[in-house]
């Protein structure tokens, strides 16, 4: 998914975006919001080519979903057009819309029926690397996601162009051909099951299910997309986990990572040779084409599992230069990681003096939250204003991804001013996170495990505001 920095809007009716009302496809002057008009987004049925294997899923049109790009301060105008079988609802991964458009059906909206639609508008004006999709039972284990970006007013990184990179985990549609993809060209075999847990224990391990493909950009290793850079050229790359199940390690071989956002919130720029995505995490990366040419591999590896996934890195003038073999793998990843002790928030959350106003102690167990599974669990109840803190403790075998709809929260780090976040990976087997945040967004709001297999399971609690006195 390339684009310059000067291109803001591709918009697609073939891909299951469209213009309703008139709009210009680049960015709006600096003098105020956008006056764009809805955009037209349909779920339906289709078919998602995997190297030459045609499979049916369902998506938007394309997988991914085609990306959404406006400004901070723009409004935000989606009409959902539903042609699945089944109820489906959007949600907005990462951005903080009023309750009402959240997309979460029987607690924000009412789902969306076949043959139904549904106007989600709201301003955001926060700029970062969000994603949608899907928020109905397992429906974003399928093709139903897509990125987007939110840019600056005013952009303080200087680079040539970027690209956005989503990391899938994919199964759907390969239920009848259950040999395709199931051995990835590096040679490991999907072979977790659901229910085990083979995991030894210093395994970093999301999950337990089989996938037989991972994919990016949707696309598998054997038919990887590939990503040009001119020499002396600087990327920056938007890394998206949409997984339901897989954590990713994700290096460039040959090139060093220089992490300036987390999660789309900005932070004090550290050099790194991996980074590690829980589902739901996304980091923007700068890679400068240092190398004289050639053709470089991105690696995708899932953690605690066997399988693979990639993309290439091609220097312009290198078109005759052999891609390196499917399974090669970086050296980067097994060089420094990206963590959450390493950033530093470029612009921490107002927090006040003092102590949080209420303070949530919550032990994560399996695939219960403080002990209590959803629907049979207690709201975790604050007021409009609150200064609130969260922490974590993981007694399980997994390492689980916790996502807050709704707010951005800041990680409590050494440094005081660890990175602002809306997914935060709390490490297995007494791994230890505490985040704050400000309740300034009255509502009903998700908190739950982004591996969907663990939210399906009860893994999901629920941040309710306190009706005003």
């Amino acid at each position: 998914m390339p684009a310059t920095r000067r291109q803001f809007l591709g918009l697609t009716a073939a891909a299951g975006l469209s213009l309703l009302t008139g709009c210009s496809g680049r960015g709006p002057s600096a003098a105020g919001p956008s006056t764009a008009g809805a955009l037209r987004l349909t779920a339906a049925p289709m078919r998602v080519d995997l190297a030459g294997h045609a499979v049916p899923t369902w998506g938007y049109g394309t997988v991914p979903g085609p990306e959404i790009r406006l400004r901070a301060g723009e409004t935000l105008r989606v009409q959902l057009a539903n042609e699945l079988p089944e109820d489906t609802t959007v949600h907005w991964h990462g951005l903080t819309p009023p309750n009402g458009m959240d997309g979460v059906p029987g607690i924000t909206q009412d789902p969306v029926a076949p043959g139904e639609g549904f106007s989600y508008e709201f301003e955001t004006p926060v700029a970062g690397s969000f994603m949608y999709h899907a928020h109905v039972g397992m429906q974003l284990d399928r093709g139903l996601y897509g990125p987007l970006v939110v840019e600056p007013r005013t952009e303080e990184l200087a680079y040539d162009s970027e690209y956005t990179l989503m990391l899938d985990d994919w199964r759907d549609g390969l239920d009848d051909h259950a040999g395709h993809g199931a051995e990835s060209s590096a040679g490991h075999g999907a072979e977790d099951r659901a229910g085990d847990d083979p995991d030894p224990v210093d395994a970093v391990s999301f999950g337990g299910r089989s996938y037989p493909l991972l994919l990016v950009n949707g696309r598998p290793p054997e038919d990887a997309p590939v990503l040009t850079a001119r020499p002396g050229d600087r990327l920056r790359l938007r890394v998206m986990n949409i997984a339901a199940d897989t954590g990713f390690r994700f290096a460039v071989a040959g090139h060093r990572l220089t992490v300036t956002h987390a999660d789309g919130m900005p932070v004090e720029p550290v050099t790194v040779d991996a980074l590690r995505l829980g589902m739901g995490e996304r980091y923007d990366v700068l890679v400068d084409a240092a190398q004289p040419g050639g053709v470089w591999q991105v690696g995708v590896q899932p953690e605690g599992r066997g399988g693979w996934g990639r993309a290439l890195l091609r220097y312009t003038g290198s078109e005759a230069s052999t891609a390196p073999a499917v399974a090669e793998r970086p050296a980067e990843l097994d060089g420094r990681l990206v963590s959450y002790e390493q950033l530093v928030a470029r612009e921490p959350l107002p927090l006040p003096a003092g102590a949080p106003d209420r303070s949530y102690d919550l032990t994560l167990s399996g695939t219960q939250i403080g002990g209590q599974s959803y629907p049979d669990a207690d709201p975790l109840v604050v007021s409009d204003g609150d200064w609130v803190r969260f922490t974590m403790r993981n007694t399980s075998a997994k390492w689980h991804p916790m996502h807050l709809h709704g707010h951005h929260f800041q990680v409590l780090t050494a440094s005081g001013r660890g990175p602002v976040k809306d997914t935060v990976t709390v490490p297995s087997r007494g791994g230890e996170v505490t985040f704050d945040f400000l309740a300034t967004n009255p509502g009903r709001w998700l908190f739950h495990c982004h591996n969907h297999h663990h939210m399906e399971d009860g893994m999901l609690r629920l941040v309710e505001y306190e009706p005003p006195a």
